[in-house]
């Protein structure tokens, strides 16, 4: 038996077989790139843009209010506080960089679409006194003008910023957990970022998925905020602001004092007397000592 060969048309003729087939291959090949091109910046679009961060302008100022000679003499008192050191000695001073502080955002933890994972909230600079202790000190705008609206103990806020690897770091103050989100990916940067998403991190779609289900009936308008359940500690005595911070309240909506981003004075002092109402953690609550 003879095995017949195809005539020599059908490898080059327009509509033979073979003609056909290669057509399909390249256009094949050209639909799997152009897939290929799109698929990352599909991936792109959905992971939300990092909040925007604050002029450098506005930087200026606060680190400017940080260390005017009236907050340095309220540093002295907020050392001396339980004794360590007499305020006469204790000598602070700012150092390092003045840093942007974020917060998770009620937006993303609604599942609002193209909403930040995070929104500035004020800034930080770090204080130093004689005897070694640092305090975290916060500013804000308020009345046009950047002013210092809350002394807290430790450092945090400088040193997680300073652990970020090109990332937006940010507090989820409900549970005192540090993360940096780069990317679609959110990593943790304490013990109890771990504990929430596991040593390796997560997606951002999977965090917002955890915060949904953690603080999603706890936001503004909601029952747990209509029963007043928003929780929240008064503040010290002395303390400036005293009848904002002494109010429970839900989580504010963001409104900045001008384009700079942070919160104004009043709503930083809420959020820092409402934790932001996420479902209020005592133990991060411990840590913030108001002494204005």
């Amino acid at each position: 038996m003879t095995e017949r060969s195809a005539p020599a048309a059908s490898a080059t003729g327009p509509g033979t077989p073979a003609r056909r087939t290669a057509v399909r291959a390249a256009a094949t090949g050209t639909l799997a790139a152009a897939l290929l091109g799109l698929a990352p910046q599909s991936a792109l679009a959905a992971t939300p843009a990092p909040p925007p961060a604050p002029a450098i302008s506005a930087v200026t100022e606060a680190r400017a209010a940080a260390t005017a000679p009236g907050t340095l003499t309220t540093l002295s008192r907020f050392f001396a506080r339980d004794g360590a050191v007499a305020a006469a000695k204790a000598q602070p001073r700012i150092e390092g960089r003045t840093v942007p502080v974020y917060v998770l955002s009620p937006d993303f933890v609604r599942g609002k679409a193209g909403a930040p994972v995070s929104r500035l909230e004020f800034l930080a600079s770090t204080a130093v006194s004689a005897d070694g202790q640092k305090a975290s000190v916060w500013t804000a705008r308020s009345r046009g003008a950047w002013k210092v609206v809350n002394i807290a103990t430790g450092d945090d806020e400088a040193r997680y910023s300073a652990a970020a690897d090109g990332g937006t770091v940010f507090q989820e103050p409900q549970i005192n957990a540090w993360y940096e989100q780069r990317g679609d990916r959110i990593r943790p940067l304490d013990a109890e970022a771990r504990k929430a998403i596991g040593a390796g991190g997560t997606t951002v779609a999977a965090y917002q998925k955890r915060v949904a289900k953690a603080y999603g009936d706890k936001l503004p308008g909601s029952a747990y905020d209509r029963r007043g359940e928003a929780g929240g500690y008064g503040p010290q005595e002395g303390t400036e602001g005293a009848a904002a911070a002494a109010r429970p309240q839900p989580v504010a909506a963001g409104a900045a004092d001008d384009s700079s981003g942070p919160v104004t004075a009043a709503s930083a002092v809420a959020g820092t007397a409402a934790l932001l109402a996420l479902g209020l953690s005592g133990a991060a609550a411990l840590r913030r000592r108001h002494s204005r």
